[in-house]
């Protein structure tokens, strides 16, 4: 090894399982790893109510656990749909939090496992390495492959009418992650789209972070994308796949324990606000803007995006150079886009060219993520890459 390694940190979380069909295990799983008796899982009424849950909640009552079930979790969560479910499972006498959904249940969890453990405010929490108490003891299960919040300390709250709000912190770091592809069979098409591609754009993000990158985060970044690429299609014309739906779920996990250590960038930064104001899911909102950045960044991370390139295997000339490459990159990544068949532009979910001065506005507000990004961000380029996008 002829270079130096350049000092670098990297935390995920302790103990990942990955096994088809474990939710109908999940009980005993946990009682090997606990003695307690009194579980809050936390979810969504649609996922309650569907069925999805029952082997779950079955193998939790034979395992002994007395479940309180939270279910009214939405996308999004606002500060308020938090603090009364933190409240309901403090008076449960909560000793165990187990987040079974998509990435809003698990944000949510991880929040209630700080709240009840600790007197600190959600208030207090907001920002990066604020969270100061103890927590409950915490396990995720995601039933979507796309957000990595399963192995992510990263907490996304709604706080006000319109804002998102990041509680960042190590603390947030689940004690057991277990993924069952199970729980993904049958997801629609156009939901396996978004959420697959906001996987690959954690990965990408990840890889070419202007901050933390590092050479773990490169690897699982180049590996996620392995992963997603091909089986993305895969996943959303059949969703019954097992395989491809294994390799998604895989494929997420890897990208969030990327981007938990070498953040994100302008991608999420731009798409928050359409979550914000326009209450467009967030994997949709960074596939409307992420061709954009990725054009826009390009000047600056050419050489990344070529590399990339050629872990996708891109198509392109023997004796291409990096520009070429790192543009058969984005070029690819627009045709897997464009054959998912979800909504391209801005105006498909409702944006008009008057609310975009607004959107590049709030954009600017998030440079928690904006200083990740290879390429400096002011107001007027977030201003026309949302006009490339309407």
């Amino acid at each position: 090894m002829s270079a130096a390694v350049t000092a670098f940190s990297f935390a995920t979380v302790p103990s990942l399982i990955v096994d088809y069909g474990s939710a109908r295990r999940v009980g005993e799983l946990l009682r090997e790893r606990y003695r307690a008796t009194r579980l809050v899982l936390v979810t969504d009424r649609f996922l309650n109510e569907s069925g999805l849950l029952r082997p779950a909640l079955q193998s939790l009552a034979n395992a002994g656990w007395q479940v309180n079930v939270i279910d009214d979790v939405v996308a999004d969560p606002p500060d308020h749909v938090v603090l009364d479910a933190a409240a309901r499972a403090r008076a449960s006498g909560a000793e165990v939090v187990l987040g079974l959904g998509g990435g809003s249940s698990m944000d949510v969890a991880k929040l209630i496992a700080v709240l009840c453990a600790s007197s600190q405010s959600l208030d207090a929490m907001y920002g990066v390495g604020k969270v100061e108490g103890p927590r409950l003891p915490l396990v995720l299960m995601p039933t979507t492959a796309g957000t990595g919040s399963e192995v992510t300390a990263i907490s996304i709250v709604t706080t006000g009418a319109t804002t998102k709000s990041g509680v960042v912190s190590p603390v947030l770091y689940a004690d057991l992650a277990i993924l069952d592809a199970e729980l993904t069979l049958g997801l629609p098409a156009q939901a396996t789209a978004a959420t697959g591609i906001d996987a690959m754009v954690h990965a990408i993000e990840a890889y070419t972070s202007a901050r933390l990158k590092n050479p773990l985060s490169d690897m699982l970044s180049k590996e996620a994308l392995r992963l997603l690429y091909p089986n993305l299609l895969r996943a959303c014309r059949d969703g019954g796949n097992r395989q491809a739906r294994e390799a998604m779920l895989l494929g997420a996990t890897l990208a969030g324990q990327a981007f938990s250590n070498a953040p994100v960038a302008a991608v999420h930064a731009l798409a928050y606000p359409l979550g914000g104001h326009f209450h467009v899911p967030h994997g949709l909102s960074n596939a409307l803007v992420l061709m954009h950045v990725l054009r826009f960044n390009a000047p600056h991370a050419s050489s990344r995006y070529a590399e990339l390139a050629e872990t996708l295997g891109c198509e392109f000339a023997a004796q291409a150079g990096t520009d070429e490459k790192a543009y058969a990159f984005i070029d690819a990544m627009e045709a897997l886009v464009v054959a998912t068949g979800i909504p391209r532009t801005l105006r498909e979910v409702g944006v008009a060219a008057a609310d975009l001065p607004m959107l590049a506005g709030d954009a600017m507000k998030q440079q928690r993520l904006l200083v990740n990004n290879p390429r400096e961000m002011t107001e007027q380029s977030a201003l026309d890459i949302y006009r490339a996008a309407l």
